[in-house]
């Protein structure tokens, strides 16, 4: 398998000595003579020099310019004027100015022949500067002058493969990580913290570690409490079954007539048991898909649950309190079981004689839907640990398996939001479902 390290860095290392060695030999392709021209010291700086001199001084201080130059640099000039003719002898002797006529078309000429206008800033004139330069010093200040050129390339190329090498670590390395931590959450020994440095980038990788914690933070918590629920249902389930075996085993060794007054406890048992199952199974269909989300009305499932629990419990007061028209993204269902199971437990502790209080309440970007009762209440370090799965409260011996609340927690987290517990100050429990909404929104 190819590493996905090399072929980035050498894409990245490839591609920028490609475009650098291709702008360098374009440019000295495309503008050999005018590099010569503005690069070479026996060219630079001589036909404004050689003007100045010309034109103040005479052709004469001109001539002996020129001469000067040959002596220094070995470089042959003439100079043409506006009608094509010799301004000053120049240093190019006649009898090569006829060789180069005869040997112009072979290309086989001992020096490189340049040409280059010039226009005089004080007079206007303009002149024609003919360079001969011979090849081999030419050559030699091609050395000269591509040392440089070489070791900035050089040194850039090393720059440029160090640069590509941190930017394919930094693009290598967090996907590393990434796949190690895939490997740990498909074992199930993901740790949140492996992750914790790349989440802090700041740029699409940091975001992709951030939104991987949350996703395996989510997993590892549907994993443990999978775990957990069917410990407490193994647990759970005992009771009953062995109250089960138990009534079972009297029956066979009783009297016709003891066994007719064990078929109630049976039934009793059994009834206990198919509600228990129920609860959990409701429970556990809370973390499978249930859909896209969809609007709730309020206003009728509130008073759906107030009527459903008047025949449950005749003698119990309930009051709706919801302004008219309040709607709510989400699971119908979901919700209400989640409603229904606060208000069964708020009717089983509610005394006689006090209402119950059903609202619904908008707040500044949230809804609260509450359930609050007049009975005494749990103890406050009992407060925490109310939505646990099979958790009850020391003390409360009412009918119930302690998956009520349990399952309103989850159907608020489900819709993004929490369950709060809280003993009211003037007395009884308040439950309260907060649902996160988006402000100057419908609900």
């Amino acid at each position: 398998m190819r590493s996905l390290f090399w072929r980035i860095f050498a894409s990245f290392w490839l591609a920028i000595a490609l475009v650098a060695g291709l702008s360098l030999l374009l440019g000295r392709a495309l503008n050999q003579d005018a590099w010569i021209l503005s690069q070479h010291p026996a060219v630079d700086g001589l036909a404004e020099e050689w003007t100045q001199r010309y034109e103040h001084q005479g052709a004469q201080a001109a001539q002996a310019f020129l001469e000067q130059r040959k002596k220094q640099f070995r470089i042959n000039v003439q100079v043409l004027g506006d009608n094509g003719q010799p301004l000053v002898s120049g240093t190019f002797p006649p009898r090569a100015a006829a060789f180069e006529a005869r040997e112009e078309h072979r290309k086989r000429l001992p020096w490189r022949r340049l040409n280059a206008d010039f226009r005089s800033a004080e007079s206007g004139e303009t002149y024609l500067f003919i360079y001969r330069i011979p090849h081999p010093e030419l050559a030699a200040w091609h050395r000269d002058s591509l040392l440089w050129p070489l070791s900035a390339l050089g040194i850039a190329l090393v720059v440029l493969t160090l640069l590509s090498l941190l930017l394919t670590l930094s693009i290598t390395r967090p996907l590393d990580r990434l796949r190690g931590a895939v490997h740990d959450l498909g074992q199930t020994a993901y740790q949140q913290h492996s992750l914790t440095r790349l989440a802090g980038r700041r740029d699409e990788l940091g975001v992709l570690a951030s939104d991987f914690n949350r996703m395996g933070a989510r997993l590892q918590g549907l994993i443990s409490s999978q775990r957990q629920l069917l410990r407490d249902v193994s647990h759970e389930l005992r009771s009953p079954l062995a109250r089960l075996r138990i009534a079972l085993a009297l029956a066979e060794r009783a009297e016709p007539a003891e066994r007719e007054k064990l078929w109630p406890r049976l039934n009793k048992e059994c009834d206990r048991l198919e509600a228990l199952i129920s609860e959990i199974l409701a429970l556990a269909r809370l973390d499978a898909d249930s859909g896209a989300a969809k609007p709730i009305d309020l206003v009728a499932l509130l008073h759906k649950l107030q009527d459903d629990a008047r025949l449950d419990a005749p003698e119990q007061q309930i009051n709706v309190r919801i302004a008219a028209g309040l709607s709510f993204n989400g699971w119908p269902e979901m919700l209400q079981r989640a409603l229904e199971n606060l208000l069964r437990n708020a009717l089983r502790f509610n005394p006689p004689g006090y209402p119950i209080s059903l609202s619904a309440v908008r707040r500044p970007g949230e809804l609260c839907l509450s359930v609050r009762d007049h009975g005494v209440g749990v103890a406050p370090e009992h407060l925490a640990r109310l939505g646990e799965p099979f958790f009850r409260a020391p003390g409360q011996t009412t009918a119930g398996h302690g998956l009520g609340l349990a399952i309103a927690r989850r159907a608020a987290e489900r819709h993004g939001g929490r369950l709060e517990v809280s003993n009211d100050p003037a007395g009884g429990f308040t439950a309260r479902l907060i649902l996160p909404i988006k402000d100057g929104a419908d609900v």
